[in-house]
């Protein structure tokens, strides 16, 4: 088995098992595990953690992952990070799914709550919904207590995920208020739809301040610095080539004209 160690100093590095193949045979003990082998063992071991070793080489591949990049971290850490990371996410997601189940169960078995009377500043606006809810539960296969639950459990998650600035969560108070007003209109006596509904929307205009928080309508306009642009100057170059200038006595040369 040949070893993919690198080699150090123009020799080639012993892997673990090569390591076992040179070493000086030992008569074989009368017992399995008797003290010939166990000193064979020993030596293979001192061996390998000996400078230019395969375990030596090993550890010093652990401590420069922390200074390298990550195309330079060996591939056996590699293959373990991303084991390691595959096998985190794949039970999260099943701790996740079982979470979800747990709790959309726990919904659905919420014994039924009373409507309450809706006196109150905050009955005004809870009481109309109950009863919009009570309403539809009697089409569905679900008790009206485990829609109200849900319907404030999504407020709930609107409002703390709006509030650390997640879109999602931020889109989902959104439609949280719209269908809470639409709720409160609907199931309202007609003399007081408009109070109700107003009442209702101040409050959820109250609580968007900590839901939306930090959301702006304005235009996000960056101002870059021009980049750097070549600019060309063209030239037209001309050659010439002149005559050599006459000496004296010199009869005068026209057989070769100046050439552009």
């Amino acid at each position: 088995m040949q070893s993919d160690d690198k080699p150090t100093n123009g020799q080639h590095n012993l892997n673990f098992f090569e390591l076992f193949n040179q070493l000086s045979p030992v008569p074989p003990a009368p017992e399995p595990n008797g003290p010939g082998r166990l000193a064979w063992l020993r030596a293979a071991w001192k061996a390998s953690w000996q400078e230019g070793g395969f375990l030596y080489e090993r550890w010093e591949e652990v401590g420069q992952a922390r200074h390298v990049s990550w195309y330079e971290i060996a591939s056996w850490i590699k293959a373990a990070l991303l084991f390691g990371g595959l096998s985190l996410i794949v039970l999260m997601l099943d701790a996740a799914g079982d979470i979800a189940s747990a709790t959309l169960k726990g919904l659905s078995d919420v014994p039924a709550a009373s409507a309450g009377d809706g006196s109150g500043l905050w009955g005004t606006v809870d009481h109309p919904i109950r009863v919009f809810l009570a309403d539809q539960a009697a089409h569905l296969p679900v008790a009206p207590a485990a829609l109200y639950a849900f319907w404030q459990l999504t407020g709930l998650v609107g409002l703390v995920g709006g509030f650390f600035g997640n879109a999602g969560a931020r889109i989902a108070w959104l439609l949280f208020g719209s269908g809470s007003l639409a709720m409160i209109w609907s199931t309202t006596p007609a003399g007081g739809r408009a109070a109700a509904t107003g009442l209702a929307a101040l409050m959820w205009a109250l609580a968007s301040i900590f839901a939306l928080r930090g959301l702006t309508l304005r235009p996000i306009v960056h101002n870059h610095p021009p980049q750097f642009q070549p600019q060309f100057s063209p030239a037209l170059h001309l050659h010439t080539t002149l005559p050599a200038p006459a000496l004296p006595g010199d009869e005068p040369n026209n057989t070769n004209p100046p050439q552009l």
